[in-house]
This record gives C-alpha cells, structure tokens and sequence, in this order.
C-alpha cells in the first residue's frame, strides 16, 4: 500500500466523525503521493520546484500515473501547481481503484443510501490503522491537516526530511486557499441573494 491509499482508507474509518470534503482530500491525496515519489526516489525538490529522477517508477500503477503526469522540462513544476493540477477530482479517482481492488464495497442494506461505499475488512485497512495509530509522522501530519487529530494529537512530528516538509507546507497552504476561496464565494453568493430578497 501506498501513502496516499493509506490516507483515503483511514480518513474513510474516521469519515463518521470527521467528514472530508471531496476537495481537501484531493490535495492532500496529491501531497502524498509526492512524498511517495520522493521516497522512491522518482522525483527530488530544488527551490520548491518538482525535478523528475532518471530512476525506474514506483511499481503501485497511481503512482505510475501520477510520475507519468509530471512536468518534464524547465523551469519544471512547483509543488503548489502539481497540488492543484494533479489534485483535480484526485480523491475519485483513489475511490474508484479502492473498490477496484475489492477494499471498498457497495452497501446495498438499507441503514445505508443506495449505492454508499463501505470500506471491507482487509490486510490493507489493518496496515493503514497501525500506521495510524503508531502515529507515524507523514500520515499523521496529512490527517491533521484535514482537521483529523487522533489520540496522538499531543505526540510532536518528527518530520527532518525538508522536502517532505516543503510538500506538507504546500498542502497546508493549499488547504488554506481552498477555504478561503469558498468563503469568498459564500459570501457573495450571499450578497446576492439579499440583492434579489430586498425589492429596495
């Protein structure tokens, strides 16, 4: 399993407490798998900016994917700019391969609404949890920014890689953006209804 599969499954266990929104796991799933590809190492950071490796890819076929979608020439691409461009609907599309792979599953009793998805009892969300709940720094520091805090809450990140930082910086950042603008546009979705309530 992967970073960013990890992630989906455990915000998907914690989803009754913590409801994400299709968009914030987006980037957020983007970010991991930027981290993943350094780990690799397919990719490695100059000045913020995404340099490809010479290396062989990841074996995983997202990630393949998510190499395959990298900006191959200079001035290459920045962290911030692959979050939105590669986190484009991103969450479907790591649902989709979830249930793909039989570690999601359609819910057909009726405590649930036609058609939900449920995740299965497997090996992978069994690794995901102890991933979770050992507090490992990468996924613990993604689910914080999603607003998940478990009870490793009060436990410091250990985080001394500064590309992974950098990576986790431009989510957070990102994350920001995405609420902002949503306010923004909430308010002047607001301003215009008053608009057309007040005949004056």
């Amino acid at each position: 399993m992967t970073t960013p599969q990890d992630l989906l499954i455990v915000v998907l266990d914690e989803a009754a407490g913590h409801p994400v929104a299709p968009g914030e796991l987006s980037l957020a799933l983007a970010g991991a798998e930027l981290i993943d590809l350094l780990k690799t190492p397919t990719i490695r950071l100059d000045g913020g900016r995404i340099v490809p490796g010479h290396l062989p890819g990841p074996a995983d076929p997202l990630l393949t994917q998510a190499a395959a979608a990298l900006v191959m020439h200079e001035p290459y691409e920045l962290v911030s700019d692959w979050l939105w461009r590669r986190g484009n609907s991103l969450a479907d599309t790591y649902m989709t391969a979830l249930e793909a792979q039989g570690l999601l599953v359609r819910e057909s009793r009726r405590l649930f609404r036609p058609g939900h998805r449920a995740l299965a009892d497997s090996p992978s969300r069994h690794r995901a949890a102890k991933r979770w709940a050992r507090a490992e720094p990468v996924l613990l520091a993604l689910m914080e920014s999603l607003g998940i805090s478990g009870k490793q809450a009060n436990e410091p990140l250990h985080i001394t890689d500064y590309a992974v930082e950098t990576v986790l910086a431009a989510v957070g950042t990102a994350l920001q953006e995405l609420q902002t603008e949503r306010q923004r546009r909430t308010i002047e979705q607001a301003a215009f209804d008053n608009l057309w309530r007040d005949p004056a």
